[in-house]
């Protein structure tokens, strides 16, 4: 029996942890079975989905609750907060979406994968952190912990400064080949949480952890390329994506074929810290064969499907 392509779906570690929760288990459960109610439906209607997650606002928890033991216990370091979310997340969303499942009636077994990514340590981004993880910060409690425990911060655009760090580039997903077997097995697979678990590989051949935070819209990317995605999902915070976004004139833009995207892109309409790793990374996705990449809000992602909100871009 030939089975359908892969559906990707990536979504960030807000969905589980939104702005104004304090982040008890208790609100990232409600949170996870909202965010894997549509994922559900996809599934019973035949697709073959991968769910990448990113955890920017739990790594940042992780690291504060680490830092703050630190009198009684040693603190981790990055990639262990990274690895531990993701453990965390997986966990959470597994449950979720068994439950969705089963609510649903749909028989797909669910398994969430601990995903190490490889990446290079000579990437420019361990010079230049610049990826935000963790709860905005008061100028204040930013310099204090800039000061004490040495972290780098930067104010956001937004309004409020955060914790900043490196953000390398994924070259190579380790176990790869383990999402893949699963897949074909039938199962609903959750890999590549928080983008991966950041490694580099030792002159000797080992893996060794290092601290930084691989964005999970390239991750998403990559294992999309491995396992033959048909398809991503990126669902984030907007309906659309926007040409002049946050700007008066903001124009949502429903359909992009991928020499448009690539123009805009280049003209600067999708910043670094935002829009900009989703684009490079549909962008990639549809050059390895892909045929359409749906960006979109996690919330409106049945309307999305549609046709009714969401910018599709397409080859």
């Amino acid at each position: 029996m030939t089975l359908p392509p892969v559906t990707v779906v990536a979504f960030g570690g807000n969905a589980l942890l939104p702005a104004g929760s304090r982040g008890t288990v208790e609100e990232q459960v409600a949170a996870a079975r909202r965010a894997c109610a549509p994922l559900a439906r996809l599934a019973g209607g035949g697709a073959r989905i991968l769910v990448v997650f990113g955890n920017g606002p739990q790594a940042g928890q992780e690291l504060v609750r680490s830092h703050a033991a630190r009198a009684e216990v040693p603190p981790a370091p990055l990639d262990v907060c990274v690895a531990a979310t993701q453990g965390t997340m997986g966990y959470l969303l597994e449950l979720a979406l068994r439950a969705e499942l089963g609510s649903a009636g749909v028989v797909v077994p669910v398994t969430s994968v601990l995903t190490l990514v490889r990446v290079d340590p000579a990437d420019p981004a361990f010079a230049s952190p610049d990826k935000p993880v963790g709860p905005f910060l008061e100028r204040t409690e930013a310099e204090r912990l800039r000061r004490e425990r040495g972290w780098t911060v930067a104010e956001h655009p937004g309004g409020g400064w955060r914790h900043v760090v490196p953000s390398p580039r994924p070259l190579e997903l380790v176990d790869a080949a383990a999402v893949h077997a699963l897949l074909g097995a039938g199962h609903l697979v959750l890999a590549g949480g928080g983008g991966g678990i950041p490694v580099v590989r030792r002159a000797g051949g080992d893996l060794a952890g290092v601290e930084a935070v691989v964005d999970k819209d390239r991750t998403a990317a990559l294992l999309g390329r491995a396992v033959g995605a048909g398809e991503l999902l990126d669902l984030t915070n907007v309906d659309f994506v926007y040409r002049g976004f946050g700007t008066p004139a903001a124009e949502p833009l429903p359909r992009l074929t991928a020499p448009e995207a690539r123009a805009l892109l280049a003209a600067g309409e999708f910043p670094p810290g935002s829009m900009g790793p989703k684009i490079e990374s549909a962008l990639d996705l549809l050059a390895a064969g892909a045929r359409r990449v749906l960006i979109t809000s996690l919330g409106r992602l049945d309307e999305a499907l549609r046709g009714e909100v969401g910018t599709r871009i397409v080859p």
